[in-house]
């Protein structure tokens, strides 16, 4: 009970210091921080705590996925398909590929080419996996033949809904790239529904910004612009966004945006203004390098979600990988265009169902209250510790101020967000964790009544006790853990810091209290027991 090491003192006496200089940067204003931060090794960190949406304001959206557009995608795709297994088994057709809704249609005339097509063509609907429950997926399409030759493939409703879904997994990623390129702290961003996104974003008042990053496609195409005199049915007649009018363009696409690895912001060496660097992958550098090797002195279109940007001539062979894209931008312009490629395309187009700026008025507001609430708990049990347990009162509320300094110091090394639902958290462990010390000197004043003396009482109290401890914190842990797996936003926040809370009231209760108590007696070598 008595031993207690030197190094074990001094490691928590360091503990504990560390984790109040921890949390005095979110007592700094932002100049002083900055200050603190230029006067210390980079090493150290100097970052105040995250606070939450509802705590600090900014920006909520929630955004729908086009599910239209995803079925007109999975179509096109489908169409494809059918083309590339046509050329592949030589199956001639009779007129074109039509389509129309979910189904495209098409004319084969002999019976031997329905015979080899047919079977490739079923493969493509055919279900991959299984579901959840054991039983096969449903098929993608369906195919239906009738007699005079016409073969007909409809997207099935359950391909439809296992597109949407991939389609919001696959936004999901490319918003939270796209929101993390914005420099912003813990982003929200999760499903709502089969086809919504909820996007919470702590601190950012410019929504307009917020709605241009994330609703622009992105899709980025890079075609030749059509010739004088050539097949109207291959050429689109593209908006220009550098100067007026449109440009005809051909349909088809020579290099995807989807092979880029990496644009940043920049200035042309030149002329001065804002560009966008941007490098390919090994396909699409190999694939440009072809491209523009075949095509000098011909105009290249760069081509952003169907408007053209920029659209130079090829002086010469680009086998580099790599690029330059200019089309009269302002600074602003190019920084977001470089995070919108380097983010990725969305899958879908999308749709704001509802627009909310939470402003920090009402954060500050929830900050007060949350304050108070705190503040109010901890001056109420800290008299209450000391008024029934005299200077073991003492040391439990030493214990505790140094259990809600290590919650926050937890918060900010884990660069968590600490939400209003995260305070209630911090405010139930610290009964909590007075709870533990509550155990412990009851305990501790059973063993004395039994005859025991002070060393003994105080060793068998701990000890006693300890085992009471860890099972009751234990099952809270195991319900923090559920909340924070199961839950989402808020929910999470709250199991975060009363995760926390639950293993530095251990700590604490256990560990640093029994110190307290040793170095005490020690020193005063009582006869009686101060409680």
């Amino acid at each position: 009970m008595l031993r207690f090491a030197r190094w074990k003192v001094a490691s928590i006496v360091a503990m504990s210091l560390i984790s109040f200089l921890l949390i005095v940067p979110s007592v700094l204003s932002p100049s002083a921080r900055e200050s603190l931060q230029n006067s210390l090794p980079r090493w150290v960190p100097v970052k105040p705590i995250v606070l939450g949406l509802d705590l600090q304001g900014g920006a909520h959206l929630l955004l729908e996925v086009d599910s239209g557009d995803v079925t007109r995608t999975q179509v096109n795709n489908l169409r494809d398909d059918v083309r590339r297994i046509l050329r592949e088994e030589n199956v001639r057709i009779t007129g074109g590929i039509g389509a129309q809704g979910r189904t495209i249609q098409f004319r084969v005339a002999e019976a031997a080419d329905r015979a080899r097509a047919l079977p490739k063509l079923r493969q493509l609907g055919a279900p991959t996996g299984v579901s959840a429950l054991g039983t096969p997926n449903a098929p993608t399409f369906e195919v239906t033949e009738n007699s005079d030759g016409l073969i007909q493939i409809t997207v099935t409703e359950a391909g439809i809904n296992d597109r949407v879904r991939r389609a919001v997994d696959q936004t999901i990623e490319v918003l939270r790239r796209r929101v993390d390129a914005l420099g912003t702290t813990e982003p929200n961003i999760q499903r709502q529904g089969a086809d919504r996104v909820l996007v919470q974003v702590p601190g950012l008042q410019d929504t307009n910004r917020l709605k241009e990053i994330l609703g622009t496609t992105a899709k980025l195409e890079f075609r030749l612009v059509a010739d004088a005199g050539g097949n109207p049915a291959d050429v689109d007649n593209l908006e220009q966004t550098d100067q007026p009018g449109r440009l005809p363009v051909e349909k088809r696409v020579m290099v995807e945006g989807e092979d880029l690895t990496d644009a940043q912001p920049g200035f042309d060496q030149r002329t001065g203004e804002p560009v966008v660097n941007f490098r390919f992958n090994i396909r699409g550098g190999q694939r440009f390098g072809e491209v523009t090797s075949a095509n000098v002195g011909r105009p290249f279109a760069i081509v952003l979600d169907n408007k053209v940007i920029s659209a130079p001539r090829i002086l010469g062979p680009i086998t580099g990988g790599s690029g330059q894209i200019s089309g009269r931008f302002t600074v602003e312009q190019a920084n977001n265009l470089s995070i919108l490629l380097r983010a990725g395309a969305l899958p879908a187009k999308l749709s704001i169902v509802e627009e909310r700026t939470v402003g920090p008025g009402l954060g500050q507001d929830s900050i007060d209250a949350g304050k108070r609430a705190a503040y109010l708990a901890a001056f109420l049990v800290c008299v209450y510790m000391l008024t029934t347990y005299g200077v073991f009162g003492i040391f439990a509320n030493i214990a505790l101020a140094v259990h809600i300094a290590l919650i926050f110091a937890g918060l900010i090394l884990l660069s968590a967000t600490l939400t209003l639902p995260g305070i209630a958290g911090i405010v139930l462990t610290i009964g909590i964790a007075v709870d533990a010390n509550v155990l412990i000197y009851e305990r501790i004043r059973e063993e004395f009544r039994n005859g025991r003396s002070i060393i003994t009482a105080l060793d068998s109290g701990f000890k006693r006790a300890f085992a009471t401890i860890i099972d009751s914190n234990s099952t809270s842990m195991v319900a923090a853990i559920i909340l924070y797996f199961l839950g989402s936003g808020p929910v999470r926040g709250f199991a975060v810091s009363f995760g926390l809370g639950i293993l530095t009231s251990v700590v604490t209760a256990v560990t640093m209290t029994r110190m307290m108590i040793a170095l005490w007696y020690r020193l005063r070598r009582p006869t009686k027991l101060p409680i």
